[in-house]
């Protein structure tokens, strides 16, 4: 046995130093591509080129390496490239050890530098001033909807969705204390609320509190007596919180999506499953929102989202927020936006990008 696993772990060493040949080969092309690129004052970060490297790496397996975590090492060769093209900064709802950081993580690897913000609305400002190249922020949530605060920063930003991923949430009930002692619970409103059936059946007398994270909530419960917060385990490993009691939240499947900021918008190209998200206003009339939805229909473009939030310009006036099958620049959806400018006084284009799965 011993002569045998000494053969393959020959083979092992020999593999190994093809792909790290092969790797450092790759990445000198990823150093060019960035001189190009700056001289040129070209984009770092594309989307659309990062799904396809993905799709294409993916397709091209054949086992037994598993597609999920083929494209994970590749993420993280895609974070190394990044970084040699040009450092790269990334804001993110902080403290570390939020469901943000861990999208931010997923999305861009371990190579570029991040940044925690204490609110989403220093993640846009920190974007919008160039104190940070790209920001992520929570989008929805499959059991609760859409996280209000983030569309609502929409409305007046300049920033674009660049692009979308969606992970998986466990939620974890993080304490010091024994579950009979909890008087008191914080997270994120959205993190309570995807637990809140959960929250009601074992700590029906506990107050809930609501904070600007869940690693903010993990915090306070760490320093303060009969306190627990609900966040994700990394959080309670992060400050030093043990788990009280582990998944939590209401639905098995608890899903959220995260959305991408850059000041430039992504790729005109597309990676040909694209999304595009606008934002639109009516005029006070009958018909009005059938003749906002009507272009899409007309040409069988998908839409995947309608959602309503208070303008705040006068009382109960309202703005749409669409998400779109297809990409800005397709002709069926310029001539659909062309017809819906007719109907509409406001429609801003909030980004192109390929369209995430899990």
């Amino acid at each position: 046995m011993k002569k045998e696993l000494s053969q393959i772990r020959v083979q092992i060493d020999a593999i190994d130093l093809r792909v790290v040949k092969l790797l450092n080969a790759r990445l000198k092309l990823a150093q060019r591509i960035g001189e190009v690129k700056r001289d040129a004052r070209g984009r770092i970060y594309v989307a659309e080129r990062e799904a396809e490297v993905l799709r294409r790496v993916a397709e091209a397996n054949t086992g037994p390496l598993r597609p999920a975590a083929l494209q994970a090492i590749y993420r993280e060769i895609m974070s190394a490239a990044l970084a040699l093209e040009k450092p790269l900064i990334v804001a993110y709802l902080g403290p570390e050890a939020t469901n943000t950081h861990a999208a931010a993580l997923k999305k861009f690897g371990a190579s570029v530098d991040y940044r925690p913000m204490p609110s989403l609305s220093d993640v846009f400002t920190a974007v919008e001033k160039g104190e940070a190249d790209y920001g992520v922020v929570p989008i929805e949530n499959s059991t609760e909807g859409s996280v209000r605060d983030s569309l609502d920063l929409f409305v007046e930003t300049p920033l674009k969705l660049v692009a979308e991923l969606q992970i998986e949430i466990d939620h974890t009930l993080l304490s010091n204390e024994p579950l009979d002692k909890i008087r008191k619970v914080y997270s994120k409103d959205q993190a309570l609320a995807q637990c809140r059936r959960w929250l009601q059946r074992h700590l029906p007398h506990a107050q809930l509190v609501d904070v600007d994270s869940t690693a903010l909530g993990v915090q306070r419960a760490a320093q303060e007596k009969g306190a627990a917060a609900v966040g994700p385990r990394l959080a309670g490993v992060r400050y030093g919180v043990p788990v009280a009691a582990a998944r939590i939240q209401d639905q098995k499947n608890n899903t959220s999506r995260f959305g991408i900021l850059g000041l430039e918008p992504s790729g005109t190209a597309g990676s040909g499953r694209d999304k595009t998200s606008l934002l639109v206003s009516l005029h006070h009339e009958p018909g009005a929102l059938l003749k906002a939805l009507t272009p899409f229909n007309r040409r069988k473009l998908n839409l995947t989202r309608i959602e309503s939030r208070p303008s705040r310009l006068r009382p109960w006036d309202y703005i749409f927020f669409l998400d779109v099958s297809g990409h800005y620049d397709d002709p069926l959806m310029q001539r659909a936006l062309k017809d819906l400018r007719r109907h509409c006084p406001l429609v801003k284009w909030l980004g192109s990008y390929p369209a995430a799965k899990l």
